[in-house]
């Protein structure tokens, strides 16, 4: 009985911190996103876009002006 009790708080365990180590990564992954613009350049062709420079700059504007921390990536929430 106790192997199972075990078994599920490991599970449960194991997939919130998985949860929480991917959006720390896809945080980690978007800023550096924002200083290398060949990086979205590549993202965008893996999506099937074509940017041009101008595309360019205006999607690396628009990630710079979103703010990636804590509390401030909830739709509708203050800012």
């Amino acid at each position: 009985m106790w192997t199972v009790i075990i078994s599920i708080i490991t599970l449960i365990v194991g997939a919130v911190g998985g949860f929480f180590a991917g959006v720390y990564y896809l945080r980690k992954q978007l800023e550096k996103m924002q200083n290398d613009p060949e990086m979205l350049k590549k993202m965008a062709k893996q999506m099937g876009y074509n940017m041009n420079n101008q595309q360019m700059q205006k999607a690396q504007q628009m990630m710079k002006n979103q703010q990636f921390t804590k509390g401030n990536n909830r739709p509708g929430g203050r800012r």
